[in-house]
């Protein structure tokens, strides 16, 4: 059973910091690709930042210069560091990976969401 689990998300003042995880476990041989996307009320869900083929990383035009992406490998953990943030960042993160797992005895590449959690700016 593989899943990821997301933390970190709180409630935060207008142009305070918050770093969220994600850590993928069960039966993964390997990761592609590990990123972030969020949904807030009455809107569709949309991509924050997540790796592209070419090795550099994908950004939404309004956290550009606020959010950062790492990982860590070794941890199968992906991390989201959100500076300066506003009140229109406020929504549920997920996180979402690309997972080469083994599934019913046989190896394959799938999509996985994480649950989801709660970042509030707000004063």
């Amino acid at each position: 059973q593989v899943q990821l689990v997301e933390s970190g998300g709180g409630l935060v003042q207008p142009g305070g910091s918050l770093r969220l995880s994600c850590v993928a476990s069960g039966s993964i041989f390997s990761t592609y690709a590990m990123g972030w996307y969020r949904q807030a009320p009455g809107k569709q869900r949309e991509l924050v930042a997540a790796p592209t083929s070419g090795g550099s990383t994908n950004y939404a035009d309004s956290v550009k210069g606020r959010f950062t992406l790492s990982r860590d490998n070794a941890k199968n953990t992906v991390y989201l560091q959100m500076n300066s943030l506003k009140p229109e960042d406020t929504a549920v993160y997920y996180c979402n990976a690309d997972l080469s797992v083994l599934r019913i005895g046989v190896r394959g590449q799938y999509i996985y969401w994480g649950q989801g959690t709660q970042v509030t700016v707000s004063s």
